[in-house]
């Protein structure tokens, strides 16, 4: 059975992402023994957005291009409106999330990082929840929207808000000790 601190999770992200949802789940999946390496676009520092301004660097540990599925047990989306949004035209980053998604790896957005999902595919016939903001574009994406702290279908999790970090960290642990999940629901 694998465990938390034996696993390696990837965030992957770029500027604009929401401040704490970054951070809250690097750093506590981090305190809680995992190696948590985040990518960028271009392999450089990224920075956040916290309330009405940019906010704090994130260092990066690898580009985006560069990350390999086979190196990662989980992957973690950070959302915010411009992260996202940026992310979710990037080719190299829609690869990469429907690798994970095809390798039956555990998938956490969270905020509006569901976009990312819905761009990739991987929405249709899930549970999933999101920012209220884009509920509709998920229930277009064939996905069964709720609204509550943390939504998982098949490994992939989805979670509303800043919020409800603590549930949204909590379900990646428990879902990476779980270990990998077939993708039963077509996409």
């Amino acid at each position: 059975m694998p465990t938390i601190d034996a696993s390696k999770i990837l965030i992957v992200s770029t500027h604009g992402f929401e401040q704490s949802e970054l951070e809250f789940p690097r750093d506590q999946l981090r305190a809680k023994g995992a190696t948590v390496h985040v990518a960028t676009l271009d392999g450089n520092a990224i920075k956040g957005w916290e309330g009405d301004d940019w906010g704090r660097e994130a260092e990066a540990d690898l580009k985006i291009a560069d990350a390999k599925v086979e190196d990662y047990d989980a992957l973690v989306l950070p959302g915010g409106q411009i992260n996202p949004d940026l992310l979710r035209v990037d080719k190299d980053t829609m690869l990469l999330i429907r690798a994970f998604a095809d390798a039956g790896k555990i998938i956490a957005a969270v905020c509006h990082a569901p976009w990312l999902l819905v761009e990739a595919g991987i929405a249709k016939g899930r549970e999933m929840t999101s920012y209220h903001s884009i509920r509709t574009d998920v229930e277009n994406a064939g996905a069964n929207w709720v609204d509550q702290s943390v939504a998982i279908s098949n490994g992939i999790i989805t979670s509303r808000n800043p919020d409800d970090l603590k549930d949204f960290v909590s379900k990646i642990v428990e879902e990476v000790e779980e270990g990998k999940h077939p993708r039963d629901i077509a996409a």
